[in-house]
């Protein structure tokens, strides 16, 4: 009877696991409205405000105006996460009434412009992703350290593959004929 009580108890607590982890994330971007509502910060471009590391929660609250010293979230072209930045001036053409945003990030020296995609000046509101609501700090470290894992590994691995083409090169130019044995590093 305790085995059965106890694997019971088990599989009970694995559903609630996962069912927590597939409805949470939905229910958060149907309530937020935002693809992420919750993402790491990668970088030290928002310090002091908010640090490498940090978690912030977004929404999307399109029907309000953007207003210069909020912080949002947008995605750039070329660039594959989004960045948080704050915004620091909000333009409206006199005669098109078209929206214009320019972001900077608060430990940064210059605006965004040069992050923008070629010939950008500003952003408009269809690159904003939402506004970042508020920030746990520290919560964001695992994705900071899997982010940076991962770039390590393939910086280990390019300089594995530049070592390995070095010592190809230099066996072919020594007039070596090399074997399919020399390139997956068998003995002769």
């Amino acid at each position: 009877m305790k085995i059965r009580h106890v694997l019971t108890r088990s599989i009970t607590f694995l559903v609630m696991v996962l069912v927590l982890l597939v409805l949470v994330p939905e229910g958060m971007m149907l309530v937020t409205g935002v693809k992420s509502p919750a993402m790491a910060v990668l970088s030290e471009s928002m310090e002091p405000a908010i640090k490498k590391g940090d978690m912030v929660f977004v929404h999307n609250m399109s029907n309000e105006p953007f207003r210069e010293g909020e912080v949002v979230l947008f995605k750039v072209d070329g660039f594959e996460h989004p960045i948080v930045h704050r915004v620091i001036k909000v333009y409206e053409h006199r005669d098109t009434r078209e929206i214009r945003i320019l972001t900077k990030g608060d430990n940064n020296s210059v605006d965004d412009r040069f992050l923008y995609a070629s010939g950008q000046l500003w952003l408009q509101p269809h690159d904003i992703i939402g506004r970042v609501a508020g920030y746990l700090p520290y919560a964001g470290w695992p994705s900071v350290f899997i982010s940076e894992a991962y770039k390590v590994s393939l910086f280990l691995l390019m300089k594995d593959v530049a070592e390995w083409w070095k010592h190809y090169n230099s066996r072919s130019t020594m007039g070596n004929n090399v074997t399919t044995a020399d390139l997956c590093g068998l003995p002769p």
